[in-house]
C-alpha cells in the first residue's frame, strides 16, 4: 500500500514539477498549479497566498474551487493556525465548519468546508507565502501526506521565486526601455501639461494596469492638487479630499505604498468609490525632486494584483524622472512668465521714455548703449538696432564736447550727477545742448549704468540774450534819463539868459548869433525831453566804424 501511495505522490510530483518547468511567469505558476492540485491530490479547492512584505500579510495570489466571497474574508485562519505557519510549520485540520473560535466562522460553513491542510510556501528557509488544500468532506491528511504537500509546497516556492526572478529580469529589461523612452519623451518638452499627460497615460500601459493620477503639492498650503489622470471616471476624482488617506502619508514621507486589495485595506478612505469604480489594488509612489516630495503618483488596477519589487521600481524611476521634468517645466513656466513680465515691463518703460520730450539715452559702465527713447533715435535719424550696443564716445565725434568735461565720463569717474553745455552743429545751423548725466548704481555701491538726459536750450540761450539786451536797454534809458536830468537845470539856465540878453542887446550881429545860441539850446532841451522820456534806442551806422544812436 505504501508503494502505492508513493508511486501516486511521485507521478503527482512529476507531473507538478513539469507543469511547473513549462511556464515562467510566477502567475501562471500559481494558476497552473491550484487549477491542477485538485485533481491530482483528490482535493476540491486550493489557494496560494503570498506575503506582502510591506503590510507582513498574505494577499491573494491564485484560487480554484472557491467562491469570491469566501476568497475575499478578513481572516485567513485563526491566530495559532497563522503563528504555526509563519514558524514554517504546516497545519492540518478536520471539522474546520464546527470551529466557533474562528471569526469568519460563517462564511467558512456557508462554502461548506471541512477539512484544511495549510502550508507554508518556504525559499531559502524564508516563509514567502501559503498552500492551502481544503475539501468539503472530512478527510484526515497522512502524515505521508502532509510530507509530501510539504516537498509540493517547496516546489511551488522555487518555482514561484524562479519565476518571479525570471519575470523580474524580463520587466526590468522592459522597464529599462520604457523608462528611456519616458525619459526621453518627458524631457523633449518644458510643457507641463504635456510631461503630466505623458506619465499618465504611458505608465499604465507600461505596467499593465487600469489607470494613473498625479497630484502636486502646493506651495502656499501644502495640499495635493490633482493635476492629470488617466483611465478614471470624473466622478471617482471628485471622490472628496485625499490627504488624510493613510497612503497618501505614507507616501509623501518619502517611501512607495503598495495595496493589494484596496477593499479591506485600512490605508484606503474611499473603498465604495473605489468599488464602483472598479479599483482592485494601487500602488503609490512620491514624486521628488532632489530628494524633496513635490507630489503623489498612485498606479490604479482592475483586478488584484501583488507588485513585485522591479514594478515599484520601475514606478519609482518614473516618478524621479517625471519629478525631474515636472520641476524644469514648472521652472521653464516660471522663466516664461518671468520674460513676458518684463517684456510688458520694458514696453511700459518705452513707452514712458518715449513720451519723454528731451532725449534720454542709457549707458553701461563699458560706455556702451543700452537703451534709448525715442526722440534720441529720431534726433541721430537711426533706428534702436544700429545705436545699441556702439560705443558712447563714437557719438560726438566732432562735437564741442571734451572728454574731460564729458558728464558721463564724469558720473563714472565720481559717482555724481554730473552736466554740462555744449554747441551741437546740425544741418539746421548750430544748437546749445544741455546734457545731465545720473548714476545707478549696483549693490556694491558702483556705478553700473548711466543715465543721460540731453535737452536742446538753443531758445532758452535766445531768451537769454534777449533778456541780457533788455537789461542793457534798461540802463541806458536809465542813464539817458539820469543825463537829461542834469543837463536841463544849466540848460534852461543858459536859455533863460540868452532870451534876456537876447532883449537888451541893440547890435544885430549879436543879436543874430545870441538867436543861434538860443535855437541850439532849444534844440539841446528837445534832445533831453526825448532823453527823459524814451522807451528804447537803435543805432545806425555812421561813417567808417561810427555808429549813431536812434532815440525812440
Amino acid at each position: 500500500m505504501e508503494q502505492i501511495n508513493e508511486l501516486k505522490f511521485l507521478k503527482v510530483f512529476q507531473k507538478v514539477t513539469k507543469l511547473i518547468s513549462m511556464v515562467l511567469d510566477h502567475q501562471q505558476v500559481m494558476d497552473t498549479i491550484v487549477r491542477e492540485l485538485p485533481g491530482l491530490l483528490d482535493i476540491d479547492a486550493a489557494t496560494i497566498r503570498l506575503l506582502d512584505p510591506s503590510t507582513n500579510t498574505f494577499v491573494m495570489g491564485a484560487a480554484h474551487g472557491l467562491s469570491m466571497e469566501y476568497l475575499s474574508r478578513t481572516n485567513i485562519d485563526t491566530e495559532e493556525t497563522m503563528a504555526m505557519i509563519n514558524s514554517g510549520c504546516p497545519v492540518a485540520k478536520t471539522n474546520v465548519d464546527q470551529n466557533t473560535d474562528f471569526s469568519d466562522q460563517d462564511l467558512v460553513s456557508q462554502e461548506g468546508i471541512k477539512s484544511v491542510l495549510t502550508l507554508p510556501i518556504l525559499f531559502q528557509d524564508s516563509v514567502i507565502g501559503i498552500l492551502r488544500l481544503l475539501t468539503r468532506r472530512n478527510r484526515t491528511f497522512t502524515s505521508e501526506e502532509i510530507s509530501f504537500a510539504m516537498a509540493l509546497a517547496e516546489q511551488v516556492g522555487i518555482a514561484i521565486s524562479n519565476s518571479r526572478m525570471f519575470t523580474e529580469m524580463e520587466n526590468q529589461i522592459d522597464f529599462m526601455k520604457e523608462v528611456q523612452e519616458v525619459s526621453a519623451l518627458v524631457n523633449s518638452t518644458l510643457d507641463l501639461d504635456s510631461v503630466l499627460n505623458t506619465i499618465v497615460e504611458r505608465l499604465p500601459r507600461s505596467m499593465g494596469c487600469k489607470a494613473c493620477t498625479i497630484r502636486l503639492l502646493r506651495t502656499q498650503t501644502n495640499q495635493l492638487e490633482l493635476v492629470a489622470s488617466h483611465g478614471i471616471s470624473e466622478e471617482y476624482l471628485q471622490r472628496g479630499e485625499v490627504e488624510g488617506e493613510r497612503n497618501i502619508t505614507l507616501a509623501l514621507s518619502g517611501e512607495p505604498v503598495s495595496i493589494y486589495d484596496v477593499s479591506r485595506d485600512e490605508r484606503v478612505r474611499y473603498k465604495d468609490n473605489m468599488k464602483k469604480e472598479g479599483i482592485k489594488s494601487l500602488l503609490a509612489v512620491p514624486l521628488k525632486v532632489k530628494g524633496e516630495v513635490i507630489g503623489i503618483m498612485r498606479i490604479l488596477t482592475a483586478s488584484h494584483h501583488c507588485f513585485t519589487s522591479s514594478e515599484i521600481n520601475f514606478a519609482v524611476t518614473v516618478a524621479e524622472i517625471g519629478g525631474t521634468a515636472i520641476q524644469n517645466a514648472r521652472t521653464y513656466q516660471k522663466i516664461t512668465l518671468l520674460f513676458n513680465q518684463v517684456e510688458e515691463s520694458e514696453r511700459f518703460v518705452a513707452n514712458i521714455l518715449n513720451c519723454i520730450r528731451p532725449q534720454l539715452l542709457v549707458v553701461d559702465r563699458n560706455l556702451h548703449l543700452v537703451l534709448a527713447n525715442r526722440v534720441f533715435l529720431a534726433n541721430m535719424g537711426k533706428e534702436e538696432k544700429e545705436l545699441l550696443g556702439v560705443d558712447y564716445r563714437s557719438l560726438w565725434q566732432d562735437q564741442d564736447c571734451p572728454a574731460e568735461k564729458c558728464p558721463v565720463e564724469l558720473v563714472l569717474a565720481t559717482g555724481q550727477t554730473a552736466s554740462y553745455e555744449h554747441q551741437l552743429v546740425k544741418d539746421d545751423g548750430t544748437h546749445w545742448v544741455e546734457r545731465t548725466a545720473s548714476p545707478m548704481l549696483d549693490d556694491a555701491g558702483q556705478v553700473e549704468y548711466v543715465i543721460e538726459v540731453i535737452r536742446d536750450i538753443t531758445a532758452k540761450r535766445q531768451l537769454e540774450q534777449e533778456h541780457l539786451e533788455r537789461v542793457k536797454l534798461q540802463g541806458v534809458v536809465e542813464l539817458a534819463g539820469t543825463v537829461a536830468h542834469e543837463i536841463n537845470s544849466p540848460l534852461f539856465a543858459a536859455l533863460g539868459t540868452a532870451q534876456l540878453l537876447e532883449e537888451e542887446l541893440e547890435s544885430k550881429e549879436l543879436a543874430d548869433d545870441v538867436q543861434t545860441i538860443i535855437r541850439n539850446l532849444k534844440k539841446i532841451g528837445e534832445l533831453t525831453k526825448k532823453m527823459t522820456t524814451m522807451t528804447g534806442f537803435e543805432s545806425r551806422d555812421y561813417v567808417g566804424e561810427t555808429k549813431i544812436v536812434i532815440l525812440r
